[in-house]
């Protein structure tokens, strides 16, 4: 015959197990990090979360952690100002901008050596909501009968800048020279050299880019040995076809 304390140990023994470690792995609260809890005078007060809290107290903490790029940097409010008439200069265009904000810096490009404007420039605004509004109200408008392009300044040369260095290096300039616009974006500075050279002695010859880009302003400068050379090129090849489009060349 079986005694009480015979069926009291049967029945422990057929009970589930269940473990410590088991136990702590599903608290139904957790307690809040000292940063999030409430202080009072000189105690801080524990605030206990609900499971379902959790993911939101995390989400905000990652959301806080991430770093923003600082939006008031001379980059990030400079802005390039694409084909503009030859007559404007940095006063002008200075107050042109004026209009829509407030304007720390107005600078037309100028070439070093035929010191005629290169038809861009670059705009340094005081503020990101001021280089917001002058996009939006300048870039594709009217100036001087030209439309112009106004945007965030290019992104840097993603070649070896030592090519364009060596480019303008072997530009043999001279006081015999001829510009030529409206070239395709394509045309490199040999090419130009070589069609040039069909028609006359050219010495050297370059593409103009914007500043600390490989990109072409789509003009550029071919250099001769004589003024006759020169004037023999503007009469044969101002309006030709070149990389399927109409250049100009007139005396730089």
């Amino acid at each position: 015959m079986a005694t009480i304390s015979s069926f009291s140990t049967l029945n422990l023994l057929s009970q589930p197990k269940t473990s410590i470690r088991s136990q702590a792995q599903s608290p139904k609260y957790y307690v809040k990090p000292t940063h999030l809890r409430h202080s009072y005078g000189n105690c801080v007060s524990p605030i206990l979360l609900k499971p379902k809290e959790i993911s939101r107290v995390s989400a905000v903490a990652e959301e806080t952690s991430v770093s923003t790029q600082d939006p008031s940097s001379e980059a990030a409010r400079r802005l390039y100002v694409g084909n503009i008439p030859r007559t404007v200069d940095n006063a002008e265009l200075k107050k042109i901008f004026e209009e829509h904000g407030a304007v720390e810096k107005a600078e037309v490009m100028y070439d070093k050596y035929s010191k005629r404007s290169r038809r861009f420039a670059f705009v340094t605004m005081k503020t990101i909501e001021d280089v917001n509004v002058a996009i939006e109200k300048l870039n594709g408008s009217d100036i001087g009968g030209r439309e112009i392009k106004v945007n965030i300044t290019e992104k840097p040369l993603s070649l070896d800048t030592s090519l364009l260095q060596a480019e303008e290096s072997q530009f043999v300039d001279s006081p015999h020279k001829v510009y030529v616009g409206n070239l395709a974006k394509t045309v490199t500075s040999d090419m130009l050299s070589k069609f040039f050279s069909e028609k006359a002695n050219v010495l050297g010859a370059k593409i103009s880019r914007v500043p600390g880009t490989s990109k072409s302003t789509g003009f550029g400068f071919v250099s001769f040995a004589s003024d006759e050379d020169a004037e023999t090129a503007i009469s044969s090849l101002n309006n030709a076809l070149l990389e399927g489009q109409k250049i100009r060349v007139n005396k730089a």
